[in-house]
């Protein structure tokens, strides 16, 4: 990707519309070899966004979905326990008496499961690849410590076999919704770019190419409704997921317009705690929808 232009062009040939300032940030990304940090509230697009740049580089797709207690062995690697106890009963059942060649067979490749971080640091013939780092705010300060070292060498240790080295640094994205703060000293090793709600020409944009036989009336109410709930005071607002996730409900039941009844049989495609769907549903959702006609109809 030469440019930013191109850059937009190539997401957009995988259904990913972005603004400049993202496409940006993401191609100084990939000219400059840093990682890409990128920052938001739930369903703005940040998975995807790595998804679509592996797809538009042709490169693999390497995801490590972060949870609470992760740590460097399972981001890593494994030994497969099970398999070695197999070899040595092999072994003693064959009476192999040389116990120093058995203990390197053991630790050997044959035996080892590779995790994300190990994966990425392998040769590929299609080019290095991209590396998810998903959700890195679930987990804690020493895998984040770990990490510094892990993204700044782009290489791993195996106490048994030795440093593995990446002989082309991976394309690195993290991603956090913002739980609680990542490190300055993890951030300061990256790009980072702030992931928003869409404006409502861009989230149309992005509806019509995720869900382009939506009729654009019935994309402009969708569209319309969710920004007005997003405006609400919700325990989860939704994201851009979520209005996909309800236009392709909404194709699916064969709807092509807006109704207090339709929302209300629906809304557990855009809300997601029982809370925000009592307080919307009924007469609420009929305020916000009465609005959004009002605010679409002609002049």
């Amino acid at each position: 990707m030469k440019s930013i232009d191109a850059v937009q062009e190539a997401l957009a040939d995988q259904a990913y519309v972005c603004g400049r300032a993202l496409a940006t940030v993401v191609f100084l990304s990939l000219r400059l070899g840093r990682p890409l940090f990128l920052e938001g509230e739930a369903g703005t697009g940040k998975t995807e966004i790595a998804k679509a740049i592996a797809a538009a580089l042709g490169r693999r797709l390497i995801r490590l979905q972060c949870y609470e207690g992760l740590d460097a062995a399972a981001a890593v690697y494994e030994w497969n326990f099970a398999a070695q106890m197999v070899a040595i009963r092999a072994a003693e059942a064959q009476g192999s008496a040389d116990k120093d060649l058995l203990q390197n067979s053991l630790f050997s490749g044959d035996f080892l499961i590779e995790r994300p971080l190990l994966q990425a640091m392998r040769p590929d013939p299609a080019g290095a690849p991209v590396l998810l780092i998903d959700e890195i705010d679930r987990t804690d300060e020493p895998f984040e410590a770990f990490l510094l070292e892990a993204l700044s060498d782009f290489q791993v240790t195996i106490p048994e076999l030795g440093t593995i080295a990446a002989p082309e640094p991976p394309i690195v994205i993290l991603t956090s919704n913002r739980t609680r703060e990542v490190h300055d000293a993890l951030k300061r090793r990256c790009l980072y770019h702030w992931v928003d709600y869409p404006d409502f020409d861009r989230e149309i944009e992005i509806l019509q190419a995720r869900a382009p036989e939506a009729a654009e009336t019935l994309s402009r109410e969708i569209v319309a409704f969710v920004q007005k709930l997003r405006t609400e005071d919700l325990f989860k607002r939704p994201g851009v997921a979520e209005t996909i996730d309800w236009a392709k409900c909404l194709l699916a039941l064969d709807v092509i317009d807006l109704s207090p009844q339709v929302i209300s049989d629906t809304l557990g495609a855009i809300l997601k705690y029982q809370d925000d769907i009592a307080r919307i549903d009924g007469s609420e959702a009929k305020r916000l929808l009465d609005e959004v006609k009002a605010e679409l109809a002609p002049a």
